[in-house]
């Protein structure tokens, strides 16, 4: 049988998108031949210097001024530059409209809901930078952010980059600990903080929390208080705290004072996942920040100005940042803050249909999950706005595409995403001008020399291996906070392949010259000598109704060696329901059936939660160390690290 698409672009969407415009911009600027998007690809990883400068004029940075130098070392894999000579600000670039459109829309679940206009946008954050100037902060000075997923947020980021300070965010869930293993190691000189948050219908206050996060902050001179559960939150306990109110009071709305900087001048500090030790802090350069979420909105996704951009994530996550750069292409951004599973577990779907929005960002689990819950959202919901939906933070599994052209929207383009907090950006995702094939990221991104090496270091395509990139791009860390020297940003990326970035995922190149991700490479299982990614073994796995979600883990076997393992099968099952030989036995067999019989487990155990980030990524290394009575060194990047005790000592797993 023919495999066929499951979506294609029309003729028409294909000539009025921003992929196609661009290649007319290159070949009338460049003098190149760029027919499709797999000459574009090309020209643009080996041409990275033009290219970069063609995104740069076509998606209209603003700057001071560019610089006669494009890429400088750009052998240099770590050590090139990007844009030596340029001279701009990341807020300025972000707030280039400031009309009466819609600029950001706000729901906090059920409870709330706001909508805020450019020309409010921009007020607030000139306000916020006087108050921000006022308290004395200057470029390089670090401004964090202990807040649910609310305008003030973007608010303060867009004050304290407009100024040139460097802005790290967590979420709000995060314990005293994680806080502190994170924003101890930057020293940040103002704390922004809501005085609670909703979730799942309850209301959690986190004024408790601050007074232990500020005792052990000794940098913080002042802890900004954002009332968002409350009317007006008690601060007289809480050390060097005002309310964002009357932080902004003495200044008026005015011309926003935006500081010219380098290209490489840092903007964020986003942290590792931080499951294996303390977390590492990945700074983040302004311009090459911007430069790669511009190519990646406007040539990936086809935003525009006038979309309505939505992604599911909270501030402790790069799709946060990722999602306020929407910005600098004119969108409107679609926030939103509490559980996704609000309102029956419709309520992103709710959302999506009365904001409009055109760009629906989720993740691959919540896809499961709402299949799992028996959503149909084309037959409740009214989603005619609603032109792509991307996802990240996980594999897609094929089935999730069933899903979403089964029962969400037959039109639209389903965009799978993977690259991560350690590039702000992707490495593979979507794409106007390409079919979706089932179970396929649909492309390596422009300018993103991405390849498959196997273990060899040679590239290799239709076979599994890791996911490298072979060139410098711009969006590279500058390096990791207190790492003078750079080792621990060259150990993190560049040993096992010198000079190669080598991401950490185990992948494969597709015929369609896309992407297949089976799972992060430190996860791959190993029985017999054959590597097998976690990811195939949840797809088979996840199918059955009984199952809810599944962790596979290599045990080492026999105890106390390490020359093989047997590969460990946990699975929660829907409440009332327990693990019988014959549900075993059934998941043994579709394994074996659709997978192979290396992928069989030697044991299936059920337990009543399995531990995730707060990104909501199952951790399968905790859980393996825990099987093997090793410490778990920060359960503090874990949501739910409590379910990391249903996997110490368990019997089943003796024999």
């Amino acid at each position: 049988m023919t495999e066929r698409a499951l979506w294609r672009p029309t003729p028409k969407q294909a000539a009025a998108s921003n992929l196609t415009a661009f290649m007319r911009h290159v070949r009338a600027r460049h003098d190149v031949r760029v027919e499709d998007y797999a000459a574009l690809h090309e020209w643009s990883v080996s041409e990275r210097a033009d290219f970069w400068s063609a995104v740069w004029e076509f998606c209209g940075v603003k700057a001071q001024r560019r610089g006669g130098v494009v890429l400088a070392d750009g052998d240099r894999m770590p050590g090139a530059r990007w844009f030596p000579g340029a001279r701009l600000n990341f807020a300025e670039n972000l707030l280039r409209r400031s009309d009466d459109a819609t600029a950001v829309a706000f729901w906090g679940e059920e409870r709330l809901k706001s909508h805020i206009t450019y020309g409010e946008l921009h007020a607030e954050v000139s306000r916020f930078a006087q108050a921000l100037r006022a308290a004395g902060i200057v470029p390089g000075d670090r401004v964090a952010a202990y807040m649910p997923n609310l305008p003030g947020t973007l608010i303060a980021m867009l004050a304290a980059t407009s100024i040139g300070a460097v802005w790290s965010s967590c979420s709000p869930d995060f314990g005293v600990q994680g806080v502190l293993d994170r924003f101890g190691q930057i020293a940040p000189r103002i704390l922004i903080s809501a005085d609670g948050y909703f979730y799942a219908g309850r209301t959690i206050d986190v004024l408790p929390r601050l007074k232990a996060i500020v005792a052990g902050l000794p940098s913080v001179e002042k802890l900004v208080v954002v009332p968002y559960t409350r009317g007006a939150p008690p601060l007289a306990d809480l050390p060097r705290a005002v309310d964002v109110h009357r932080f902004m009071a003495p200044f008026h709305p005015g011309r926003i004072r935006f500081e010219p900087l380098p290209f490489d001048h840092p903007l964020y500090v986003m942290y590792s996942s931080g499951t294996t030790g303390v977390p590492k802090c990945i700074v983040h350069g302004a311009g090459g920040t911007l430069l790669q979420h511009l190519k990646e909105h406007q040539l990936h996704v086809d935003l525009r100005r006038g979309d309505r951009l939505f992604y599911f994530t909270s501030c402790g996550w790069m799709m946060w940042n990722w999602l306020a750069s929407g910005l600098a292409s004119g969108a409107t951004l679609v926030l939103y803050d509490g559980s996704p599973f609000a309102a029956g577990g419709g309520i992103l779907f709710d959302l999506a249909e009365r904001e409009h929005i055109t760009v629906l960002g989720i993740s691959a689990k919540y896809l499961d999950a709402a299949a799992k819950l028996g959503l149909k959202p084309r037959l409740t919901h009214k989603l005619d706005a609603l032109k792509s939906i991307l996802s990240t933070g996980s594999p897609l599994m094929p089935e999730a595409f069933d899903y979403v052209y089964r029962d969400v929207k037959p039109e639209v383009q389903l965009a799978s995403m993977s690259g991560g907090t350690d590039l702000i950006s992707c490495f593979v995702l979507g794409n106007p001008l390409l079919p979706v094939w089932r179970g396929e990221i649909q492309c390596r991104g422009l300018g993103m020399k991405v390849e498959v090496f196997d273990d060899e270091g040679t590239s290799v395509r239709g076979r599994r291996g890791e996911l490298v990139c072979t060139a410098p791009f711009p969006s590279m860390p500058t390096g990791f906070w207190n790492d003078p020297d750079g080792a621990r940003y060259r150990a993190a990326y560049f040993e096992r392949f010198p000079g190669v970035w080598c991401h950490g995922d185990y992948v494969e190149r597709t015929a369609h010259d896309g992407m297949i991700i089976y799972g992060r490479s430190d996860a791959v299982l190993n029985p017999g000598g054959v590597r097998i990614g976690t990811a195939e073994i949840y797809r088979q796995v996840e199918q059955f109704d009984e199952v809810l979600e599944s962790l596979a883990i290599g045990q080492d076997w026999p105890p106390g060696h390490t020359g093989d393992v047997r590969v460990v099968l946990f699975v929660r099952l829907r409440d009332g329901l327990s693990l019988d030989a014959a549900l075993t036995d059934r998941i043994r067999q579709r394994i074996r059936e659709q997978a192979s019989p290396r992928h069989v487990p030697a044991k299936i155990v059920q337990v009543t939660d399995i531990p995730r980030t707060r990104s909501g990524k199952i951790v399968e290394l905790a859980v393996r160390d825990v099987v093997h009575a090793r410490p778990v060194t920060n359960i503090e990047a874990l949501a739910n690290p409590e379910a990391l005790d249903l996997f110490r000592n368990l019997p089943e797993l003796a024999a």
